[in-house]
């Protein structure tokens, strides 16, 4: 694995161990030798992700749009900035480089992210991890959410899987290299068109 993907938001959010994970897990990229991926801003729990990884020798490289470079304070010292036209490409971008995806806490931008690029993955569009690093239970409610999906019968039990869930950056970590990509009849096809 080369690089991870990190979506998390540009505040700190109101308790520090949001910033102490988000440096954590920085860190820990660092010292596995994987590069982090991000939204380039040097604010909140990005800033924090990013700081983790470069305090300790590790590859950063931010993507942002640029009419966002004033709003989220561009981080500045990162291996390499992307900077592009629009929000899509800034995805689209992150996705082409990471070989798989880490959710932090954030907004509706973190979760905006995290859900299209699971869509991505279930409509067979990629096969890499997605994870959710569930610090202080901040993600319970969309994992209930995710599982109600199933139970109302509008969600397969196979795609639900796709979304690895734990509070611990070791453990989340060997769940995504241990991930394996369901295989699921497609419910897309011409007669159902």
């Amino acid at each position: 694995m080369e690089n991870i993907a990190v979506f998390c938001g540009s505040s700190v959010g109101d308790k520090p161990l949001y910033y102490n994970i988000a440096y954590a897990l920085g860190e820990f990229l660092a010292s596995q030798k994987i590069g982090l991926v991000y939204g380039a801003a040097k604010i909140g729990i990005m800033g924090a992700v990013a700081k983790g990884a470069l305090d300790n020798a590790g590859k950063v490289i931010g993507v942002i749009p640029e009419f966002l470079t004033d709003k989220e304070v561009v981080h500045t010292n990162l291996s390499e900035l992307i900077v592009l036209d629009t929000m899509h490409q800034r995805k689209a971008k992150m996705n082409d480089l990471a070989d798989a995806f880490i959710v932090l806490p954030g907004g509706f931008g973190t979760l905006e992210e995290f859900f299209e690029v699971l869509t991505w993955a279930q409509l067979g569009l990629h096969s890499k991890p997605i994870g959710i690093l569930n610090t202080n239970g901040y993600y319970d409610h969309i994992s209930l959410m995710i599982q109600k999906m199933v139970d109302e019968g509008f969600l397969n039990i196979k795609n639900r899987n796709m979304v690895l869930i734990s509070d611990d950056i070791g453990d989340l970590f060997g769940k995504l290299i241990s991930y394996k990509a369901p295989v699921v009849k497609k419910w897309l096809n011409s007669s159902n068109s």
